[in-house]
């Protein structure tokens, strides 16, 4: 949160621009002068015209929280400064062009195409964004159209009223899932799966023990939120949520949400995992059970900056 300060004294007005940051449970000030008398200064005008310094000045503040993303990497730490600059940039310009929900759209479609694609869809990405801008299309595929406007509708959930409670889960689902169809057009099951499900060769949370380990979960995230960096806390969320897969299915679309959601908490925007890139994804995941978890973050951290990547590129078409 940024703002103009302005003081008066013996008639003339001081002017200041001042932004408060809080990360991690510690606080942090940027106060610059600007002069004096400048009654018709613009804040955001001045956020655009200083977003290197303001930003590189939040960086130097932050670094001291990025070891702990450094460590879990296997290559390249210029990874975890280039990621967290970026995340600073598209706050700022978020603020100094006043774009969140134009940023927001945008995101949106690349996020619904990108992570319905990933579970199989087949819908292009024009047609998703066809249904998000207009409210529908004449994509043949039903099912799949659907799917898409349950997930704006699940991301608006998201962002306005999803609780880290089971409970939220549970409705995150159902909001996700209502009145689609599996694969052998069987409609999607209510609530936690009632049989075991089997992920490539590994086994996942047996149906009974389900509800006990996502209460395990979401109290350590209550308890880590604040100590563990928030990529590094989001990312360790949804690889554990994955190996639970409380769902018969759905649980890779409603596990990237939740993902998103601890990064909205924390300050940052959602990311996207593509397409592109849903085998070493879905390996990425898999070895992590073998221990290779650095190989996992390695990953998931690049997808946050090709993400963070493709949003500062949108922004400067506003």
């Amino acid at each position: 949160m940024s703002y103009l300060e302005k003081k008066g004294k013996k008639g003339t007005v001081y002017v200041s621009f001042v932004k408060k940051v809080s990360f991690m449970g510690e606080n942090f000030l940027i106060k610059k002068y600007i002069g004096k008398g400048l009654q018709s200064l613009d804040k955001d005008k001045y956020v655009m015209d200083n977003l290197d310094i303001i930003s590189n000045e939040e960086l130097t503040f932050r670094k001291k929280f990025l070891g702990q993303i450094k460590k879990n990497i296997s290559h390249n730490e210029n990874l975890a400064e280039r990621i967290e600059l970026k995340s600073i940039k598209i706050n700022n310009l978020i603020e100094g062009k006043r774009c969140r929900s134009s940023l927001d759209l945008e995101f949106i479609k690349e996020f619904i195409f990108n992570s319905n694609n990933i579970e199989g869809s087949k819908i292009p990405p024009e047609r998703v964004r066809e249904i998000i801008d207009t409210g529908d299309t004449k994509y043949q595929n039903r099912n799949e159209v659907k799917e898409v406007k349950n997930s704006i509708t699940s991301f608006d959930y998201l962002q306005k009223s999803f609780k880290f409670n089971t409970h939220s889960i549970k409705r995150l689902y159902h909001i996700l899932t209502k009145d689609l169809f599996m694969e052998g057009n069987i409609p999607y099951p209510k609530g936690f799966k009632k049989e075991p499900v089997i992920v490539g060769n590994s086994h996942t949370t047996p149906p009974e023990k389900v509800e006990e380990e996502l209460k395990s979960l979401l109290k350590w995230y209550r308890d880590n939120k604040n100590k563990i960096h928030p990529l590094i806390l989001a990312l360790e969320f949804h690889k554990r949520y994955e190996f639970i897969h409380p769902f018969r299915d759905g649980n890779g679309r409603t596990g990237r949400l939740i993902m998103n959601k601890i990064l909205l908490s924390a300050g940052y925007y959602p990311i996207i995992v593509y397409k592109l890139n849903k085998l070493a994804y879905f390996n990425a995941i898999e070895k992590s059970k073998e221990g290779r978890l650095k190989n996992y973050y390695q990953f998931m951290l690049e997808q946050a900056d090709k993400t963070y990547e493709f949003l500062l590129e949108t922004i400067k078409r506003y």
